[in-house]
């Protein structure tokens, strides 16, 4: 349409304002644009806070996984188109004047553009750390307690918002959204994760009650992408955009497909609900060393150790199939590491210590 055509257009603006201006902070544009990649979440946000506090880390695992699915509903609703492919196809500009974008390796991302999945992504885990963190000082009673709840208040949400800003500058710096998709998945995933905070039910939920989460959200996805594509509607119509217009083939990746998103997401979840209904979760995490500050300290180290040699195994993307089959395995091994078998491990540890000792 005319309007959105409009809309693209002046975004292509920003993006060469931004671009051409703000080339000097190029690196941290695409350090923040890592910082909202929303696999982050499982790697480095999720360890730290399920072993400070399980409520939360369930809760913010929840909220990932719950709003990267509503976010690949509406990017398949919305067929937002992406900048770095769009200049190239549009036809609002005329002969040989099309704008001239950079890419970078982080630029190709293969599915739709709206709303954008890291913005949303960063702003819905943020919200939540921010909002637990601010539960513990709201309950400070005394004059100066209060003073240093409202001081902190403002803090955290100053925090909470050079951070979404941030990373919605570098997503558009990088010429992979427009800027209304970024401040779309903002505000979308403040809203997932505001909807959350009245869901207690997911802290008792039953690894079958994980298990028929997991069904309704792929079934859901899967009918609605095959029924759309017996009406001729392609929803992966952005992976040949892609592949076309990126810069450098080598940036294509697999791992960027709407449905290599929803597979991790399923795997993450499951992982979760595996961990919290096992035997060595109840043994480690419910049990007398839980509450010593060094166990949790443990926890987090191992945790964050473990997780990271996970980035060293390379799934194969040759067989699309058996790359999401493995994908969802890695997915679900990640939570389930960090809840159950490092946690079992630390206690193993600290007991056989302790009867050393005696």
């Amino acid at each position: 349409s005319t309007k959105m055509d409009l809309l693209h257009s002046n975004g292509v603006l920003i993006i060469q304002h931004l671009q051409r201006d703000y080339r000097a902070y190029q690196d941290f544009l695409n350090f923040m644009s890592h910082v909202g990649d929303p696999r982050n979440i499982f790697s480095i946000y999720f360890p730290l806070w399920f072993q400070l506090n399980q409520v939360v880390g369930t809760k913010m695992i929840w909220v990932a996984v719950i709003g990267d699915w509503f976010n690949l509903i509406f990017k398949w609703i919305l067929f937002g188109h992406r900048p770095y492919w769009w200049v190239q196809e549009t036809m609002i500009y005329p002969n040989q004047s099309t704008p001239c974008l950079e890419q970078f390796p982080i630029t190709c991302e293969t599915g739709p553009g709206s709303p954008s999945g890291h913005a949303m992504g960063s702003s819905c885990v943020w919200y939540v750390m921010v909002t637990a963190a601010l539960s513990y000082t709201v309950r400070w009673k005394d004059k100066s307690a209060v003073t240093l709840h409202r001081l902190t208040w403002s803090f955290l949400w100053t925090i909470f918002w050079i951070i979404q800003i941030s990373v919605c500058i570098s997503r558009v710096f990088i010429a992979t959204h427009f800027p209304h998709q970024v401040v779309l998945g903002v505000f979308a995933g403040i809203l997932v994760a505001e909807a959350f905070e009245h869901t207690p039910a997911i802290q008792t939920a039953s690894l079958r009650m994980y298990i028929k989460t997991n069904l309704f959200l792929f079934i859901f996805a899967l009918g609605f992408y095959l029924s759309l594509k017996l009406l001729d509607i392609d929803l992966l119509w952005s992976v040949p955009k892609a592949k076309k217009w990126c810069a450098n083939p080598d940036w294509i990746n697999i791992d960027t497909t709407p449905f290599a998103g929803l597979v991790r997401n399923l795997g993450a979840l499951f992982g979760l609900g595996l961990g919290i209904n096992s035997e060595m979760f109840i043994t480690s995490c419910k049990g007398k060393n839980s509450c010593k500050k060094s166990f949790r300290i443990l926890c987090i180290a191992a945790s964050l150790a473990t997780l990271q040699l996970y980035n060293f195994v390379k799934i194969p993307t040759h067989t699309e199939y058996l790359f999401y089959i493995l994908s969802f395995c890695k997915s679900a091994a990640m939570p389930l590491t960090v809840v159950a078998l490092v946690p079992y491990c630390v206690h193993s540890l600290m007991r056989t210590t302790e009867k050393k000792l005696n």
